[in-house]
């Protein structure tokens, strides 16, 4: 089933110049990219798009990432696009990632 699904290059991932080696992965994973913008997301943005993580000890932290440099969003396209995306960018936690994951460009 053909899906779109957001996905966002982190602050640190767009510091590191990571964006071109980002998009490849998901390439080779026969997704797309239908739509790619560069941001800066505001505190107040990030709070809201967090904000079902607002009560989580890290939402503090998170939003303040989020908000500390550009990202860049995108709208991945394809089959099963939801189910692939969480699988390319991996654990959460960069040190529980599994090798050829997005958690490669992560800091460990």
């Amino acid at each position: 089933m053909v899906e779109k699904t957001l996905s966002i290059i982190k602050p640190d991932g767009v510091r590191k110049k990571v964006i071109g080696d980002v998009i490849k992965r998901f390439e080779a994973a026969g997704l797309r990219v239908a739509a790619m913008k560069m941001a800066s997301l505001s505190r107040k943005e990030a709070e809201g798009f967090y904000a079902v993580h607002r009560e989580r000890p890290f939402f503090g932290s998170l939003t303040e990432f989020m908000s500390s440099g550009p990202v860049v969003l995108m709208v991945l396209k394809g089959d099963n696009a939801i189910a692939k995306n969480r699988e390319l960018m991996g654990a959460t936690d960069p040190a529980k990632a599994a090798p050829g994951t997005i958690g490669d460009f992560a800091d460990r």
